[in-house]
């Protein structure tokens, strides 16, 4: 009874999590570069790759840039980062760049292996060992707003940099 009592309850919290949603106007997932898109979409293009992530979809025209970053924590521990972006002009030689981080940690963990082995009804299933592998353990948008912030601060530097070479 215990067991049901924890399981609804579980499912009662995650049910309702959207009305814990506050739509505020402040967040740390967007920030204004002054530099038209052209210049700030390119200048996070660079940022990525200036810090060694990899490009989901890196067209020129690409409304949204994704980019994936992989960690090793330990021996039995990856960590992905993956940061997508999206740039919007504001019409007043500036731009709005936003960006929301995804982070998933993913473990080796052991699954058990087993043989079925019949003929029609009668089948037995035998146990055949287990093998390692690698589950997500955790996914969950980044909310730092100081990691933010440092993007934010690197895709302006570059954009100063492209603004200052165009004129």
């Amino acid at each position: 009874m215990l067991v049901a009592t924890v399981l609804a309850g579980g499912c009662a919290s995650t049910k309702d999590i959207h009305r814990k949603e506050t739509f505020n106007s402040t967040t740390p997932f967007s920030a204004k570069v002054n530099a038209p898109s052209k210049i700030a979409c390119w200048s996070v293009k660079r940022a990525f790759l200036a810090q060694g992530y990899m490009l989901d979809r890196s067209t020129a025209e690409a409304a949204t840039l994704t980019g994936i970053k992989e960690f090793q924590a330990d021996d039995e521990t990856n960590v992905t980062l993956r940061l997508q972006t999206s740039c919007a002009d504001n019409n007043d030689g500036t731009s709005t760049v936003y960006a929301t981080a995804l982070k998933e940690v993913n473990q080796v963990q052991s699954e058990k292996q087993h043989r079925a082995f019949g003929i029609g009804w009668a089948t037995v299933t035998v146990p055949a060992g287990s093998a390692k592998v690698l589950r997500p353990i955790s996914r969950e948008t980044v909310n730092d707003p100081e990691f933010y912030q440092r993007f934010y601060a690197l895709v302006s530097k570059l954009a100063a940099e492209d603004a200052r070479k165009a004129r």
